[in-house]
């Protein structure tokens, strides 16, 4: 039976399963797929489950659940020698293993993409992960119950201050989505006031959102500052060290919220670690058809998609003629890919990828949003229906469609749930804290007594008692 090895199970490596379970036939080839984690997610949803919108277990797909004839491994793929078609493959304990397959399809994603900046790499945290959305959120709404404590001051202005490094889709999703939550907080901290909150987004660019029109691009940069927001356009972040942002402009804004979404790579560790053809962004070198290598040369058995895949834009809008690492193009690769995997081991002749970027659609809080779709721009209220519609629509599995509308119903009748739960990120401290521990040894004396016997005792002051008679007894002898 034909071994058909999936590497990553993000969007692309996900559906490319999905579909094959579907597409292949009983006994027609055997799939494995391969990720550290036991989960997809749904990255789209990251903001809002930022911003408290979406309970943040909802907005992942349980490889194990929904793959219900696909070997699923927790691990990572350390080693692609696909000149002999083996894996290596690295658990996170025990011994790694060679896995051989036939087919092999790469899909590891990308990882967010950041610079030798001082302090970034200690301070700052990305927008890529599900655990690294809801920290933000703990970390706000905790910062806010410390903040309410304390005079006005800096350190209450540190504590109320976020920044968000990069203009992109995702940036702007996030900052909105958050500035919006700090407002809705304050109405439960009468201590605080709306000026006491302070939001930054950094951009290096002279625009944001590069996706939609500049037009819109305006439209959304007056929204967020009748928000009370500032956005920072043409300024980089050139330190953050010590809970200080500084800016090219020479503006440094203290902060204990700094958050990066400034661009992704393909995934290095998959990457470096295979012999299979990269380009000169770090991405796999992938035909129309989904296929490794170039329209000359075909890699036999080996296939890639999603983000850390360069597949060539046909319809001519992709940046540097391939298609932008979005949800959008890694859903549609990896169905095509499986049909045309399917179609190969058949014997078949593989269809080439041609999709045409149906626009772009961004949440800017609750009842609020944009929507691009080429001159066509939808901008409030009905843009945010259109996200959430789509968004909804799209997240896989109708019971995982079902979790995330029931977050939508519950909040708009009981609004956001704002507690805070950033203890499960040290869990066992409250029991530590007070758990009975053994008293420490104490130190030997330095010239140690033996143990008093009692039986001992008395027999010697028996001895006593007797002696002096003796002696006397003996002194009227002689």
């Amino acid at each position: 039976m034909p071994q058909i090895l999936v590497v990553g199970g993000g969007y692309a490596g996900f559906y490319t399963a999905w579909k094959l379970e579907k597409h292949l036939r009983k006994g027609e080839a055997e799939v494995t797929i391969v990720d550290p984690l036991p989960y997809m997610t749904y990255q789209p949803f990251l903001p809002e489950v930022a911003a408290g919108e979406i309970e943040g277990r909802h907005v992942v797909v349980g490889l194990r659940r929904h793959l219900k004839r696909t070997n699923v491994v927790n691990a990572k793929v350390t080693k692609i020698d696909h000149a002999n078609k083996v894996a290596t493959i690295t658990p996170a304990q025990g011994e790694p293993w060679e896995h051989r397959y036939d087919q092999i399809v790469v899909t590891a994603g990308a990882v967010s993409r950041t610079f030798p900046i001082p302090g970034i790499a200690d301070n700052a945290i990305g927008l890529k992960t599900v655990e690294e959305a809801m920290a933000i959120r703990d970390r706000i709404l905790t910062n806010f119950d410390r903040a309410a404590n304390l005079p006005a001051g800096p350190e209450r202005d540190r504590l109320l201050t976020v920044v968000v490094v990069g203009g992109g889709f995702a940036g702007i999703e996030v900052f909105a989505e958050l500035r919006a939550m700090a407002s809705s907080l304050l109405k439960s901290y009468p201590q605080l006031r709306f000026e006491d909150t302070h939001f930054h987004l950094i951009e290096a660019m002279g625009r944001i959102m590069p996706e939609v029109s500049l037009e819109t691009s305006q439209w959304v940069l007056k929204d967020l500052a009748k928000k009370g927001a500032n956005v920072h356009l043409d300024t980089q972040v050139q330190g953050a060290e010590g809970g200080n942002v500084a800016l090219s402009t020479g503006e440094v804004i203290p902060t204990d919220v700094i958050i990066w979404t400034a661009g992704v790579m393909a995934n290095p560790t998959v990457v470096r670690g295979s012999d299979l053809p990269v380009e000169e962004r770090g991405r796999i070198r992938t035909r129309a058809d989904l296929r490794v290598g170039t329209p000359e040369e075909i890699v036999e058995g080996a296939w890639a998609a999603g983000d850390i895949s360069a597949v060539p834009d046909l319809t001519g809008g992709g940046v540097g003629g391939y298609c932008v690492p979005n949800a959008q193009h890694a859903v549609r690769q990896a169905k095509l890919l499986a049909k045309n995997l399917v179609a190969v081991l058949r014997g078949e002749t593989p269809r080439e990828y041609f999709h045409k970027n149906l626009g772009a659609v961004a949440g800017l809080g609750l009842g609020n949003g944009v929507f691009q779709s080429g001159k066509i721009a939808i901008k409030g209220f009905f843009a945010w229906v259109a996200h959430r519609g789509y968004h909804g629509l799209a997240m896989p599995s109708w019971e995982r469609k079902w979790r995330v509308v029931g977050d939508w119903w519950m909040n708009f009748w009981l609004g956001r749930d704002n507690v805070a739960l950033q203890g499960t990120l040290t869990p066992r401290a409250a029991f530590e804290e007070f758990a009975a521990r053994p008293r420490p040894a104490q130190p030997a004396a330095e010239n140690p007594q033996p143990p008093i016997d009692p039986k001992s005792v008395a027999k010697d002051e028996g001895a006593a008692a007797v002696a002096p008679a003796e002696k006397d007894n003996k002194v009227d002898a002689n």
